[in-house]
C-alpha cells in the first residue's frame, strides 16, 4: 500500500482495529438473518509527508449511496456551529448577492441555507441522494455527484467566491484530485475553508473511535501543507475550534493571489505540531496500547454492571459509537440493551455488527435506565442536558473516550 498523497510505500501502523463493517451502514431488520461484510481497519502513517490513512478496502461510492443515513441538521450544536461560520465569512470577506458559495458535501442542507437568509446564491455538491433531496426542498440547488476535478471543471470553472467544505476532506480516497478540483472552481480571488478533525487532537485524546472506513485520512496542517501546495493552493490562515472534540479551520487562496497575506497562525500551528512530534515516527507508535486500555475498561464496566443487574442503554448511533463497539467485540444486546437516536432515518434499525436495536428516545423514559452511555462524547454536554430528566430516577451518564468517566 502506497501513501495516497506521495506515493511512498507505507509501513508503518498507527493503530490496528481489526475488522468491521462500515460504520453507518445500518442493519434494516429484514436483513436481520443475512450477513454483513466487514473490512479491515488498519491505519498508517506515511513517514515522508506524515499523512495518516487508512486503505479504501470498501469503496466512497459504496458507503456514500443514497440509504446514508447521516443528516447533519439533527444536532442543534452543529447547526448553531453553521450559523455562526456563515455570518463569520459573510462579515470577514463580504460575500453578497453577487457572490457564489459552494459547499462540497452539503449535506442537507444544513449550513447552506444560512448563507441563502443573507441572500448569498448558493450550490451544494453532495454525492448521497437522499441528503440533498432534502436540502433541494428547502430551495438549495445541487449537484448529486462526488466532487473533483473532472466535475470541477465542467460544471463550476472558476465560479466560486467560497468554497466549503466540513468534514468531508477525511472522507475523500483520491485527496490529491480533489483538492486540485478546488483548485479549478475556485475565482481567482475566492476563498476556500475545510475543517476537520485534527490528528493532534486524536492522539492526544484517544480518540481512536472517530477512525472508521469512511475517514480515508487523518489530518494536520503539516500533511495538508503538502497537498495544497502540490495544487497551487496555499494557506493562508488557520484557527483551532472546539467541533468534534478539537478541530482545525484552514483557509487556503491560490498561490498567485497576492491580496490575503499568510497569517502568523499558519507558522504557529506548523511549530506546535513539530513541537509535539508530529513529523517523528515516535509520535506514533504507542498509541494502540493506549487504545487497547480504552477497550478493557469499558468491557469491564459493562460486564461488571450487568452482574450488578443494572440496565445499560446507549445514546447515539454513532459512527464513533460503532468503532468502540464493534473493537470491543460487544454482539447482540445483552450487555448493552439499545440505543437511542434523534434521527428517524436510524430508528428502528439495527446497529452494523454489534447488532443492537435503535429507539426513539421515548424508551428511555419507559425503561428507566440505570445507566445511558453518550457514544457521541462531542456532544455530551448538549445529550446530557437534553436527557436531564433521567436523573429523576437516579441515572447516570457514562462515556469511554478518553478514558471511562460516569457523571
Amino acid at each position: 500500500m502506497n501513501c495516497r498523497h506521495c506515493n511512498n510505500k507505507l509501513q508503518h501502523v498507527f493503530c490496528d482495529l481489526q475488522t468491521c463493517p462500515p460504520s453507518n451502514a445500518m442493519v434494516k431488520p429484514e436483513m436481520i438473518n443475512y450477513p454483513e461484510t466487514y473490512f479491515p481497519l488498519k491505519v498508517f502513517v506515511c513517514d515522508k509527508c506524515w499523512l495518516v490513512q487508512v486503505d479504501e478496502l470498501e469503496k466512497a461510492d459504496a458507503i456514500f449511496n443514497n440509504e446514508y443515513t447521516y443528516f447533519s441538521s439533527f444536532s442543534t450544536s452543529w447547526l448553531k456551529h453553521a450559523k455562526a461560520y456563515t455570518d463569520y465569512m459573510t462579515e470577514r470577506f463580504g460575500f453578497n448577492e453577487n457572490s457564489l458559495v459552494v459547499e462540497i458535501a452539503s449535506n442537507d442542507g444544513y449550513l447552506l441555507q444560512y448563507f441563502k437568509e443573507k441572500n448569498i446564491p448558493v450550490l451544494g455538491v453532495e454525492p448521497t441522494a437522499n441528503t440533498a433531496q432534502v436540502a433541494i426542498e428547502k430551495g438549495i440547488e445541487n449537484i448529486v455527484d462526488f466532487f473533483g476535478s473532472n466535475l470541477a471543471g465542467k460544471q463550476l470553472l472558476a465560479k466560486a467566491d467560497l468554497i466549503l467544505g466540513n468534514n468531508v476532506l477525511a472522507h475523500v480516497p483520491d485527496i490529491n484530485d480533489f483538492v486540485k478540483g478546488v483548485k479549478i472552481a475556485l475565482k481567482p480571488n475566492g476563498v476556500n475553508t475545510f475543517e476537520f478533525p485534527h490528528l493532534l487532537q486524536l492522539v492526544a485524546q484517544k480518540q481512536f473511535d472517530t477512525i472508521y472506513h469512511e475517514h480515508f485520512s487523518y489530518l494536520s496542517l503539516t500533511n495538508l501543507k503538502s497537498v495544497f501546495e502540490t495544487q497551487g493552493l496555499e494557506i493562508f490562515d488557520v484557527q483551532e475550534i472546539p467541533t468534534h472534540g478539537g478541530s482545525l479551520r484552514i483557509f487556503t487562496k491560490h498561490k498567485e493571489d497576492n491580496s490575503k497575506k499568510v497569517e502568523d497562525a499558519v507558522r504557529e500551528m506548523l511549530q506546535k505540531e513539530a513541537t509535539a512530534g508530529m513529523t517523528s515516527l515516535a509520535y506514533y507508535q504507542d498509541f494502540q496500547q493506549k487504545v487497547d486500555q480504552i477497550k478493557y475498561d469499558f468491557i469491564e464496566f459493562l460486564i461488571q454492571q450487568k452482574r450488578n443487574g443494572k440496565k445499560i442503554i446507549g445514546y447515539g448511533a454513532a459512527a464513533k459509537g460503532n468503532t468502540l463497539l464493534n473493537y470491543c467485540g460487544i454482539k447482540g444486546n445483552d450487555l448493552i440493551e439499545y440505543v437511542v437516536d434523534a434521527s428517524p432515518y436510524k430508528q428502528n434499525k439495527l446497529l452494523p455488527g454489534s447488532r443492537i436495536p435503535v429507539f426513539s428516545s421515548e424508551k428511555i423514559a419507559q425503561t428507566k435506565p440505570d445507566f445511558i452511555v453518550i457514544f457521541p462524547w462531542n456532544l455530551k454536554d448538549e445529550i446530557s442536558h437534553q436527557l436531564a430528566y433521567a436523573q429523576d430516577w437516579g441515572a447516570k451518564f457514562v462515556i469511554a473516550v478518553p478514558e471511562l468517566t460516569i457523571f
